[in-house]
């Protein structure tokens, strides 16, 4: 048998779940019910199925139906007794409730929160929580879609996935899904942020109320005002030369909204900032007024991880095929594909060698079956050395034989 440095028992699947523990996954079933009427398919089998279309990249129900049958004898070692066919897998994924998914992200997460922060996280990073929202359009207006009708009149659904990270873990703590026309700041109301916490978010979170809520609460935030937003200068700041060549304009602190019942108004600072790599002026609001104009800048800059973070997840994960077309089955597979991303996220904790996310992504998908160490490949590649075959005999009398 042709063997490397690197052999290990099990697949390299099996290695990832094997961090998912799996009373985890029974409790969640437990609290919600969910394998009741359920014969072969359970939450388990579900789950495991819905991992490996993830890291499969699966853009169908045959094919992960199809796929998992050719390796049946290598999904044994996870306890997988029922291999689902492509009518039981889009039945589950109807009438089994998304929740009892985003429950077992949820408790993954607390299991191994502690492993995931970076040891050359700064003081900062570790209180930075990062507040934004992607949309995944569906070519079913399964979900309302925000913009304009097609020509035809026509118009795709789509589905907005809120999400708060905390910027020395870069994997979302808090997710919550609406469809794509609904308002962000409707996220701020179900999200908790801990006191002392430095909170950046765009523009769409904009939300007086909850900005002096958080005032209140010794909560920092850092965000950008809307074009509309009605604002009064109070006092103009000076800015020493320091700042003006970091590409500070002015600084000044202001009032923002009307004076009425309705809405609270806000004092805050207001930062006028030249981007001279994208010439481009922005404007900042803070409620902090102790910090440097330019860290306000370099705050808000940090925003860009979780642009990063949503890149991650849709190129390495089906995110552009669903394997259901109703609401409960696209939630399911994002909730998935949240799980998935974070296994893989724990599994690079083990390695001190540093790897491109899409470069694992890729190794797993290629070798998701194979029986190589997941872990010991990973920390040093270059050692790995194929062995090559004897030559087959019965082979080459064959070809001897048809020439």
């Amino acid at each position: 048998m042709n063997k490397s440095n690197f052999f290990s028992g099990q697949p390299i699947f099996t290695q990832l779940v094997y961090f998912l523990p799996k009373h985890i996954v029974l409790s969640a079933a437990r609290e919600f019910a969910s394998d009741y009427y359920c014969k072969k398919f359970d939450t388990y089998h579900h789950l495991i199925t819905m991992l490996y279309a993830c890291y499969q990249n699966c853009t169908s129900l045959r094919e992960v139906s199809i796929g998992m049958r050719a390796c049946e004898g290598r999904l044994q070692s996870l306890g997988i007794t029922h291999l689902p066919a492509r009518s039981t897998l889009s039945e589950a994924n109807m009438r089994r409730s998304y929740k009892v998914f985003e429950k077992i992200y949820y408790r993954l997460y607390e299991r191994y929160k502690h492993l995931l922060p970076d040891s050359r996280a700064t003081r900062l990073s570790k209180k930075l929580v990062i507040i934004d929202s992607t949309t995944i359009s569906l070519f079913r207006e399964i979900l309302e879609n925000a913009g304009r009708r097609s020509i035809d009149g026509k118009k795709k659904g789509g589905i907005k996935v809120h999400m708060a990270i905390r910027a020395h873990e870069d994997v979302p703590f808090f997710i919550d899904m609406t469809k794509a026309s609904q308002a962000d700041v409707s996220f701020l109301q179900k999200v908790h942020i801990p006191e002392d916490s430095v909170v950046v978010m765009d523009r769409g979170y904009n939300n007086f109320k909850k900005f002096h809520q958080w005032t209140l609460q010794k909560v920092n935030w850092v965000a950008r005002p809307r074009i509309n937003t009605v604002i009064k200068v109070m006092r103009s700041h000076r800015v020493i030369k320091e700042e003006q060549n970091t590409g500070v304009l002015s600084d000044e602190s202001v009032v923002m909204g009307f004076k009425n019942n309705a809405i609270r108004q806000v004092r805050c600072r207001r930062i006028c900032y030249y981007d001279a790599q994208h010439e481009r002026i922005f404007e900042f609001i803070t409620n902090n007024g102790k910090w440097k104009p330019s860290k306000v800048a370099a705050i808000y800059k940090r925003r860009w991880q979780i642009e990063l973070l949503f890149k991650r997840i849709k190129q390495n994960m089906p995110l552009q095929y669903f394997l259901g077309d109703n609401e409960n089955a696209i939630k399911i597979q994002i909730f998935c594909a949240l799980i998935a991303d974070l296994l893989l996220k724990i599994a690079l904790t083990a390695v001190k060698r540093r790897w491109a996310f899409s470069n694992i992504a890729s190794l797993v998908r290629l070798h998701l079956m194979n029986y190589t160490n997941l872990i010991r490949f990973l920390e040093s590649p270059d050692k790995c050395k194929i062995v090559n075959p004897l030559p087959n005999l019965n082979l080459q009398l064959q070809l001897n034989l048809s020439g």
